[in-house]
């Protein structure tokens, strides 16, 4: 059931007195000021006043104001539900939940004040664009006063008169709309404006992120690596533009609500930060390996994967998954990345630790390793360099690999030398480009090595 004349009329008149109230808290009882104001906040005297100061602001949705603060063209209100729907992220996605903001004369803004007073559920604003004739008549006893009143309230969202119109401070961009860009007949001239509401919505959702509580508890646990059932929102990067500075209401109505702030998310590419690199201290380098976060967790899925039954097992069928082609596809696929890891932890610390430095008396790595991670040493180190170029380091390395990663799976797992050999072996013959064989070829070449290294027959020779 819609409210009441009485019901409009007491909402209206609570405001009209809460105005007043808080004008003559600032007087002394006996000012004379006092008997000016209550005159002129008489019922119907304000809702008079109000109407003609109306005019001085606007409904909008993207305002000018943002672009320059002097800028005088013309504002837009567009609701979402006015838009074209577009897969790319706009106001139009803000269907049912954005927020009207408001430009013009900032001592006019009280007006908009009394339009947004909810009732029922509804804003006044609402009810009058409906026309609803409690509402309208709510106004005053006098009909024609009435639907003056609210003929003027409802033209907030209007355009102004004159049409739309740009000026000299607005941004204005030629955008070419055939295909010729020499033609200058295939280009709009476009007027960019500041999509208020989307952007009051944004600067929403990034302060609940921000300082809400449920991300607090997320940040909470994320710092203490414990599980959580509510994902963690971050924003690096993150930029406040501030407009209208200490009168940010002079922009429009939500951006004094915001206090002038506006979030601009990075749209800046990813900047490579690269950790400083040391030798290794200790007899292998595979624990260390084993520490990066992309081997944890594709060892840790492997793992998983080897761990895990089949739906269908029956009672009986050995544990874990079934040998069939899937799962060695799967395994391989994991085994893969793992490859490519080592191939990148190698050239990682080849290219960035300076040659010779295995030779340091500190050093107690494997010779293997040594030479498969310091292959620079052969040009200054001559018996290091035979040992390089007598290639039995590959295989070496391949085996420690081996051996480390059956460590890693056997905790739950019954593995042993058969799996180890098929590490070992998918290591050694790995020809992917850019895969482990690959890099020793390469490798050959600039030191100039024997053509032999460990191949795919060779390797099934040795096992």
């Amino acid at each position: 059931m819609a409210p009441s004349v009485p019901v409009f009329r007491s909402a209206i008149a609570a405001f009209i007195e809460e105005r007043l109230a808080a004008k003559l808290a600032k007087l002394d009882a006996d000012d004379p000021k006092c008997a000016a104001l209550r005159e002129q906040y008489q019922y119907l005297t304000w809702l008079d006043d109000a109407a003609r100061r109306v005019r001085q602001i606007q409904l909008v949705t993207h305002t000018l104001k943002p672009i320059h603060p002097d800028a005088r063209g013309s504002n837009l209100y567009a609701p979402p539900s006015t838009l074209a729907d577009y897969p790319e992220l706009g106001s139009h996605a803000l269907a049912g939940m954005h927020a009207d903001d408001v430009v013009g004369n900032a001592a006019a803004l009280d007006v908009y004040k009394l339009l947004k007073l909810q009732i029922d559920g509804r804003s006044l604003l609402d009810w009058l664009r409906d026309g609803h004739p409690d509402a309208v008549a709510a106004l005053s006893d006098d009909a024609d006063d009435a639907h003056t009143l609210a003929e003027a309230f409802v033209g907030i969202a209007q355009p102004r008169a004159g049409g739309p119109a740009s000026h000299t401070y607005a941004k204005q961009v030629f955008w070419l709309v055939g295909d010729d860009p020499l033609d200058d007949g295939q280009y709009h001239l476009l007027s960019p404006l500041y999509p208020s509401s989307l952007a009051h919505a944004l600067f929403a959702v990034l302060n609940e992120h921000r300082y809400g509580e449920a991300n607090k508890l997320a940040r909470e646990a994320l710092r203490a690596r414990r599980d959580h059932d509510q994902p963690f929102y971050s924003y690096p990067s993150l930029a406040v533009q501030k407009l209208g500075g200490s009168k940010p209401q002079n922009i429009s109505q939500l951006n004094s609500e915001r206090g002038g702030n506006n979030y601009l998310l990075s749209s800046l590419p990813p900047i490579w930060k690269s950790h400083k690199v040391r030798p290794p201290t200790g007899a292998s380098v595979f624990d260390l390996f084993g520490r990066h976060d992309d081997v944890r967790r594709l060892v840790h899925g492997l793992r998983h994967f080897l761990e895990s039954s089949a739906p269908d097992r029956a009672d009986g069928d050995a544990p874990g998954p079934k040998n069939n082609r899937h799962t060695r596809d799967i395994r391989d696929r994991y085994y893969a990345d793992l490859i490519d890891e080592l191939v990148l932890f190698g050239e990682e610390l080849q290219e960035q630790l300076p040659a010779n430095w295995s030779a340091h008396a500190d050093c107690v790595l494997h010779e293997a390793e040594q030479l498969w991670l310091d292959p620079y040493r052969c040009e200054t180190d001559p018996k290091f360099c035979a040992s390089w170029m007598a290639m039995d380091w590959p295989a070496e390395v391949g085996q420690r690999f081996a051996n480390w990663l059956n460590k890693q799976l056997a905790q739950h797992l019954p593995l042993g030398e058969v799996e180890m050999r098929h590490w070992r072996k998918e290591l050694l013959v790995d020809e992917r480009l850019d895969g482990w064989a690959r890099h020793l070829h390469r490798q050959r070449r600039e030191q100039d090595a024997p053509a032999y290294i460990p191949t795919r027959a060779a390797t099934r020779e040795a096992t």
